[in-house]
């Protein structure tokens, strides 16, 4: 909206060119600031009513409210910690002054140098004497009691919303608590931090179409990575025995309320360790994290308890399907009898799906819904796990486990495929599967192999889907409120 079509704008418009033409810079550079307001609360908690103090401070911060008396005026100020007031009266500024400080608008940033008070009715306030305006706000921002409660405005316009919305703010904190415990956890188990490419000329390491893009000095495709497991293994096989990462993970696929095409992932890398040492480093992992970020592993998620607290229940994916369906499916078996069995209770198949992927869409539909403590579900079949390690007892299965919580995934992990052999006839399977239309299918990923050659010591992989374990913990029901700038439609 320009000047022309909105009045306030047009007057902010006019104090700024006023101020220009006055010599006052209504942008200038920097700020000095003594004391944030959280601190000043602090440390003058017991300050009692109509006291006035002689300590000065300098605070900063951006205008919420503004109200004028004649000779006294009153702003609000919020920081990064919280609000505090200025007490603005005309026995401490000059006319001029105090004639600027009026025309101060809602949204302006302002610094200022005074001492701390408190008002006859308790109110901690700073005693201006010197004031600057720090940042003029052309746009004036939401209506205050309203505030910013369109669900797409806000994800459009996050900065507004993290402006007028505490419980954004919150839940931006929150986050970064969640990321820096995942990362202190790693570390402090032996793990080094490491960062793989995210532009990749051979898309690989899971099942998902990629974004694809052409690097022109070099003239070859390129794809923004969907996993980084296939270059953090590769590290693995040089050397590095425990990695990890945390990083933005991108899969050309649709937008809801679970999925984002840009979203964050912790990928780890244990050598000598299995899927069975894996699952005990979650139950480790993420009752820290809960901790760490709110308080305790007991929350509320959609209106129900949950308790993050290990140990976790354990069960095999076959065996919660054939209770789902009234009868075990040979993952061994043709496709056409599973699929008669997925068709027999309302689950759609496409025709080149085998056994295994028909099994884990009949998982999908009947049984992963009905998940609500922390569920391990395990040995998934090989048709869906082309990098997991086959299970040692169970043919047509691999040593692989997926964390199940409130009916959603929230952590993949393997015992590594590490026969270069096997791992090239995977592969070759995958690349029939995407010649035959399977667009979350890969090709043949020759450097890995030959990385694999060189020998891939038994290794412990997992990924654990950080913007997901957010929503958990802040009881979310929809990611792009987890994520900061979420892939949105563009506006009409």
């Amino acid at each position: 909206m320009t000047s022309e079509e909105h009045p306030l704008i047009a007057a902010r418009s006019a104090k700024v060119a006023s101020l220009r033409d006055a010599g006052i810079d209504p942008y200038p550079v920097r700020f000095e600031r003594s004391h944030l307001a959280a601190d000043l609360h602090r440390s003058h908690a017991d300050l009692a009513p109509g006291v006035e103090t002689e300590e000065s401070v300098t605070v900063a911060g951006r205008v919420m409210l503004h109200r004028s008396f004649g000779k006294l005026m009153f702003a609000t100020i919020e920081d990064v910690s919280g609000t505090i007031q200025l007490f603005v009266a005309a026995a401490d500024l000059d006319e001029s002054a105090m004639a600027a400080f009026g025309d101060l608008d809602a949204g302006d940033w302002v610094g200022a140098a005074g001492t701390v008070m408190t008002t006859k009715k308790g109110e901690l306030s700073i005693r201006v004497k010197t004031f600057r305006l720090l940042a003029k706000a052309i746009r004036p921002l939401p209506e205050k009691w309203h505030g910013l409660q369109d669900v797409e405005q806000r994800s459009r316009r996050r900065y507004l919303d993290l402006l007028m919305n505490p419980e954004s703010r919150d839940l931006a904190i929150l986050r970064s608590r969640v990321v820096s415990e995942l990362r202190r956890q790693f570390e402090a188990r032996g793990y080094l931090e490491v960062e793989t490419p995210i532009l990749q000329s051979e898309a690989g390491g899971a099942l998902a179409k990629p974004f694809a893009t052409h690097h022109n000095a070099l003239d070859i495709p390129m794809f923004l990575r969907i996993a980084t497991e296939l270059h953090l293994k590769r590290l693995v096989v040089g050397g590095l025995e425990r990695v990890f990462e945390i990083g933005r993970i991108f899969r050309n696929e649709g937008v809801d309320s679970t999925h984002n095409p840009e979203f964050t992932m912790l990928e780890s890398y244990e050598a000598l360790a299995d899927y069975l040492d894996i699952m005990e480093l979650v139950e480790a992992v993420i009752p820290a994290v809960a901790s760490a970020a709110v308080g305790s592993t007991a929350i509320n998620y959609k209106g129900r308890p949950l308790d993050l607290k290990p140990p976790y229940r354990r069960e095999r994916m076959v065996d919660m399907v054939a209770d789902a369906v009234g009868s075990v499916i040979d993952v061994t078996g043709p496709g056409e009898d599973a699929r008669a069995v997925a068709e027999k209770h309302g689950v759609g198949t496409d025709p080149h799906w085998g056994a295994g992927k028909i099994v884990e869409a009949i998982f999908d539909e009947l049984v992963q819904p009905r998940i609500w403590e922390p569920t391990f579900v395990l040995d998934h079949p090989v048709e869906i796990s082309p990098l997991a390690r086959s299970h040692r007892t169970s043919p047509g299965l691999t040593e692989r486990f997926e964390l199940f919580i409130a009916g959603q995934e929230y952590a993949n992990a393997f015992s590594e495929l590490n026969d270069p052999v096997d791992q090239r006839s995977r592969f070759e399977a995958q690349a029939r599967a995407k010649a035959a239309g399977d667009e979350d299918a890969h090709g043949i990923d020759e450097d890995y192999i030959m990385a694999l050659e060189y020998g891939l010591p038994p290794t412990g992989g997992l990924g654990i889907g950080v913007d997901r374990l957010v929503m958990l913990l802040s009881d979310q029901a929809h990611i792009r409120e987890v994520i900061l700038f979420p892939t949105m439609r563009p506006e009409a």
